[in-house]
């Protein structure tokens, strides 16, 4: 598959079929996703890969809390509530997300990715506003990680949600102290078809010349 072609066509896939994932496909994503870049070429990605159904059952239970938080948060609890009062599309997405988060423990594949500490150059943690450098040093190996995946032809959900249950996923997977959980990532093969093209804001919307808001070109 073209590198562009993964890039316009790797949606977020919530709907997955039984078949299991060939380990050979799983580790061929891995070997390609570890050429990202990271802070002094540190490489400080760790992976889990969980197919274990009781494994997966409790990993569910540890993301669910922070789901349905996240969803009481940003409206999605009132779009589940009430679905007549909102449009249909927001219903569909909504409704779908939810049910990847209830049915987590479905998804085939589940890869826990987590980041040493010690590898991180976090720069900005002196800045009077949240942290967000440390990040580079492990979501373009996540990235790189979501487009190798599609390259095999497996579906795959990136999400943060599992992050507030830290602790308890440590214990449960054997993670030392020193290495942060960053992603979950839930992979299988798609029941829905491929898009062939997401839809996304165009580069004027958020690409300048010079200064913000000066017209790039």
């Amino acid at each position: 598959m073209d590198l562009y072609e993964a890039m316009r066509c790797a949606p977020t896939s919530r709907r997955f079929k039984p078949d299991p994932v060939p380990t050979e496909a799983l580790v061929r994503a891995l070997d390609n996703a570890r050429f990202a870049p990271s802070g002094g070429n540190r490489q400080g990605w760790r992976v889990v890969v969980v197919r274990d159904p009781k494994t997966r059952v409790a990993l569910r239970d540890l993301y669910l809390p922070g789901w349905r938080a996240y969803m009481e948060r940003t409206g999605g609890a009132a779009v589940l509530a009430d679905p007549q009062s909102f449009d249909a599309a927001t219903v569909r997405r909504v409704q779908g997300a939810n049910e990847y988060a209830e049915r987590l423990d479905e998804v085939p594949v589940h890869l826990v990715v987590g980041v040493c500490l010690g590898d991180l150059a976090v720069t900005d943690a002196q800045l009077p506003r949240q942290s967000i450098v440390g990040g580079a040093s492990i979501y373009p190996f996540v990235q790189n990680l979501l487009l190798a995946l599609r390259g095999e032809g497996l579906g795959a959900a990136m999400t943060t949600l599992l992050v507030p249950a830290e602790a308890e996923v440590k214990r449960l997977l054997e993670i030392p102290e020193d290495v942060a959980l960053a992603a979950h990532i839930g992979v299988g093969y798609r029941v829905d078809p491929w898009p062939g093209q997401l839809s996304r804001r165009p580069v004027v919307g958020f690409a300048f010349s010079e200064r913000y808001g000066e017209p790039l070109g």
